[in-house]
């Protein structure tokens, strides 16, 4: 079984998705209507050369949206899932890409989310950090032990994990992380704590949006972020989506669950290839791959 995975925020690149444009007829039909809807040219930001502004969140999550879901439009014949996940913003791209969502609806539904997540970082100092080389259990017990907030955000593979919460908090517990053995606790270039209890007022404002959006049937079951298990019921995928800002990524769960479903390879589709590199951390013995023109 076949499994397409899309990547989230932290896979861009300058220049991303130009080939894409000049290239397909398809595509470029897209990227221009994604200018409209949004409202402003995210192509001469993607396509450009100032790094800094497609660093911003507002602009980073719809371009790598836009990256992943026109390639999977344009693959077409080729995009044949029998599961797919995203991480994090990438489960909106997979939502789309297999029909869960339209192509207007989740360009709108990203935009709204990374427009409110900026919101929720500059009302409050907050940072997130990766932790190498210790087990989810040992990170876990420090998380609980900092009087601030600081949880686990992202369970990327096993010995990865990477944590969220206020910035004294996460700055306490590296240090702390560190005195145990950890092998590095590196602080994250990121605009707040994603996936902690501080995205609370962007989950309140998605939650309204995801509500008002209309899902239907996909093409295949998506695996997601909050539980790690398969669902195609579009009631439910709604439900795990609200949660999502606030609850932790369990992409080593859900890529472990998906090998216990079956799983023989796995293809990732937009910028990057970061899922690529956690997935050989997490099973070496599958084959892993770029999804290209």
């Amino acid at each position: 079984m076949k499994a397409f995975v899309f990547p989230g925020q932290g896979s861009q690149f300058l220049g991303m998705g130009k080939d894409l444009y000049e290239n397909s007829s398809d595509a470029k039909f897209m990227f221009n209507e994604a200018n409209r809807i949004l409202g402003f040219s995210i192509t001469d930001i993607m396509f450009g050369e100032d790094v800094e502004a497609l660093k911003q969140t507002k602009v980073t999550q719809p371009a790598i949206f836009l990256h992943s879901v026109i390639l999977a439009n344009i693959l077409k014949h080729r995009f044949n899932p029998s599961m797919v996940a995203g991480h994090s913003l990438g489960e909106f791209s997979a939502l789309t890409a297999t029909g869960y969502i339209n192509f207007e609806d989740g360009l709108f539904l990203v935009s709204q989310r990374a427009i409110a997540m900026q919101k929720a970082c500059e009302a409050q100092p907050s940072t997130m950090a990766a932790i190498i080389g210790m087990s989810n259990q040992e990170v876990e017990k420090v998380c609980n032990s900092i009087n601030e907030i600081v949880v686990p955000a992202n369970y990327n593979a096993p010995g990865q994990l990477v944590i969220s919460g206020s910035e004294i908090g996460i700055n306490k517990a590296c240090e702390e992380l560190k005195k145990l053995g950890a092998r590095r606790a590196l602080i994250l270039p990121v605009g707040g704590a994603f996936h902690s209890p501080l995205m609370r007022p962007a989950k309140e404002h998605l939650e309204k949006v995801i509500l008002e959006t209309k899902f239907s049937k996909g093409i295949c079951p998506i695996y997601q972020n909050v539980n790690a298990k398969s669902t195609v019921s579009p009631e439910k995928i709604k439900e795990n989506l609200i949660k999502q800002l606030t609850h932790s990524v369990k992409w080593t769960q859900t890529m472990n669950q998906m090998i216990k479903d079956g799983l023989s390879n796995v293809v990732e589709v937009g910028p990057g290839k970061v899922l690529q590199g956690l997935f050989k951390k997490i099973n070496r013995s599958l084959p892993v791959e770029s999804a290209c023109l």
